[in-house]
């Protein structure tokens, strides 16, 4: 454990440390697209972070491969998984920096991402085999362990893009399923002595930096976006992660570890099927709002990959939540899912589990809904309004010359004619009624 938390907090300390100057950099290129009607955020902000998290990612490769027990992994015979890691994340990296400098189509964007899942699996990260409940582990042809590879990839890429609507949303949401990985992963490589899972720990290590060293320069109000160079980058290697682990658990060892016994094998059922669980559930929430999207958009004759301002958390936005609060809202949701699947995996009674998240749950939803029961403010023609002349207004405890007295005073004199004009027509009105 010391040895992942290591290279967690060295990757997490390179890509701090590289985003200030990758935001001068990226400002020098003009990497700054003027603010488009979809975007939440009022001034232009440069892109181009995810060369911060790349490099420390290479950084945090670099200290792993001089560690003892990780070392292991980079010498001959055992790195094709390391290789594979770097050949596809370097192809979308250098796709995702081009978009954010000068755009790309997306047909383009999605090529790319496909030559990239493809190159990964000709190296090794593929889907060997899947566990199915009763029967066990079904060996996969290659040609069809390549194509759940490349559509798994392909999917995870363009949910995490999707997500990447609000200031730090995207990099929180993968931080949260990178522990949820690494703490599912691990325990299969610590407990249960499976070898083939420590690269899917490795990476989620190399992963939870990235988000973290990130995210201070991400959070509202944002200095710098990560662009598609590096959202794109967050989807393949939460993709790898999971393929890397997907169809390398063995059952018959599994309950070996636990005793043979048939209660103990009851008991681990769902740690042998969560690589088809979690990663569906760590994904959940984007996984959600890419479909959503997608549907949305082909049943209004329009292509899926035309950008609208209708993700969930634009409605969260919508529904009176403030950029933080919605951020925060999807982090509350994601975090649910991913570690209650988990704990549901961990843990030999589900029923505790289950009642815990439906308390949560709960909670959630009462945040969710806080909106629909708070007052609304009156807008800010209706506050220098005259209270009989509005309608569903309350009316102020204070006169409306004494509540409008300090608010004139840091308008423009374009606004103050305008409200002088309200006020006008408002007490001719007064004047045509005492007549």
């Amino acid at each position: 454990m010391r040895e992942y938390l290591l290279v967690l907090f060295c990757t997490a300390a390179v890509t701090y440390l590289l985003t200030g100057p990758v935001r001068k950099f990226a400002i020098m290129a003009g990497a700054m697209p003027a603010v488009r009607a979809r975007d939440v955020h009022r001034e232009p902000t440069p892109r181009l972070g995810g060369i911060a998290m790349f490099g420390g990612l290479c950084a945090g490769l670099v200290v792993a491969s001089h560690l003892h027990n990780l070392g292991n992994l980079f010498r001959d015979g055992n790195s094709s998984d390391i290789r594979a890691l770097l050949s596809g994340v370097g192809i979308m990296w250098v796709l995702g920096v081009l978009d954010d400098k000068w755009g790309v189509d997306a047909l383009v964007k999605l090529g790319g991402q496909m030559i990239a899942a493809g190159v990964m699996v000709y190296q090794g990260i593929t889907v060997i085999s899947l566990p199915v409940p009763g029967i066990g582990p079904v060996a996969l042809s290659p040609t069809l362990g390549m194509v759940i590879t490349v559509a798994l990839v392909v999917v995870m890429v363009n949910a995490v893009n999707f997500i990447d609507g609000l200031d730090g949303l995207a990099g929180g949401m993968v931080c949260i399923a990178a522990m949820a990985f690494f703490l599912y992963s691990y325990r299969l490589w610590y407990v249960y002595q499976i070898t083939d899972a420590q690269p899917a720990v490795l990476f989620s290590a190399l992963l939870i930096g990235m988000c973290l060293g990130f995210l201070p320069h991400n959070l509202h109000p944002a200095r710098i976006f990560m662009g598609d160079s590096g959202s794109m980058m967050l989807g393949l290697m939460l993709a790898v992660a999971a393929v890397s682990v997907t169809g390398r658990v063995d059952p018959d060892l599994i309950s070996a570890q636990a005793g043979g016994s048939r209660t103990a094998a009851t008991h681990i059922l769902v740690p042998i099927y969560m690589p088809l669980l979690l990663p569906l559930a760590v994904i959940a929430l984007p996984l959600a709002d890419l479909v959503l999207a997608v549907v949305r958009r082909s049943w209004a004759g329009r292509s899926p990959f035309a950008a609208d301002k209708k993700h969930l958390h634009h409605r969260l936005l919508e529904i009176g939540h403030s950029h933080s609060r919605a951020v925060l809202i999807m982090y509350f949701w994601a975090a649910l899912i991913a570690f209650g699947t988990v704990a549901f995996s961990v843990t030999h009674t589900g029923r505790t589990v289950v009642l815990a998240c439906a308390g949560f749950c709960l909670i959630g939803l009462v945040v969710l809904l806080l909106p629909w029961f708070q007052p609304k403010a009156p807008t800010a023609v209706q506050a220098f309004v005259p209270p009989r002349y509005r309608k569903g207004v309350a009316r102020p405890a204070q006169p409306v010359q004494e509540a409008a007295a300090e608010p004139m005073a840091e308008l423009s004199v374009h606004d103050q004619q305008l409200l002088g004009h309200l006020g006008t027509g408002a007490h001719a009105v007064g004047d045509h009624q005492k007549n």
